[in-house]
């Protein structure tokens, strides 16, 4: 089994959580802007095939999702709150898709690396249903491995605020977000 608990080359003791909703471009924004997150990198994870390349998850046929691996410092930012804002930065509700992004590797998934966080994840699920109309159909599995992505995955959004897809999708998204007082304007993540 993964293990979720590390120690950094200045001893701060982290946790990591894994989680895919939808587009990780957006996953990632939102979840660097969480004080207490210590980096986030968008990768792949929950398939079958080994070390794969964007090209071969847009295919759909490695099983993989597109996920963010989240480190944090869990005495700023617990595991459950990581899943409160997971809820509400995209739509468990919908099989496959968010927004204009369609296919298995835009599902909804929490990806737990050890039986508490499994326990927390499920538990997490059943309150966040009472704010969905629809049954969240989130899937939650123990990660086998995670492959990060391409370079040119990483900090898309901070490294391409005028894109249109920044423009389009992430920027409403964490305006929205922000005004909601769910995360920060800037990222907290180290850099």
């Amino acid at each position: 089994m993964n293990t979720t608990n590390q120690t950094d080359s200045t001893g701060l003791k982290t946790e990591t959580a894994d989680l895919g909703g939808g587009c990780f471009w957006c996953m990632e924004a939102v979840f660097e802007r969480l004080p207490g997150v210590v980096s986030v990198t968008s990768g792949y994870a929950g398939g079958h095939a080994e070390n794969p390349t964007y090209q071969q998850v847009c295919t759909e046929t490695t099983g993989h999702a597109e996920v963010t691996e989240i480190v944090f410092d869990p005495t700023k930012i617990s595991y459950n709150q990581l899943l409160d804002v997971f809820w509400q930065a995209h739509d468990p509700t919908t099989l496959n898709r968010q927004g204009a992004d369609v296919g298995t590797s835009y599902r909804s998934i929490i990806l737990y690396r050890n039986e508490k966080q499994k326990l927390e994840a499920e538990k997490s699920k059943l309150e966040a249903q009472k704010n969905f109309r629809n049954p969240i159909v989130t899937e939650i599995v123990p990660l086998k491995k995670f492959y990060p992505a391409e370079d040119y995955h990483q900090e898309y959004y901070d490294n391409n605020p005028n894109a249109g897809y920044c423009q389009i999708v992430i920027a409403p998204k964490l305006e929205k977000l922000e005004r909601e007082k769910v995360i920060q304007e800037t990222p907290q993540t180290a850099k």
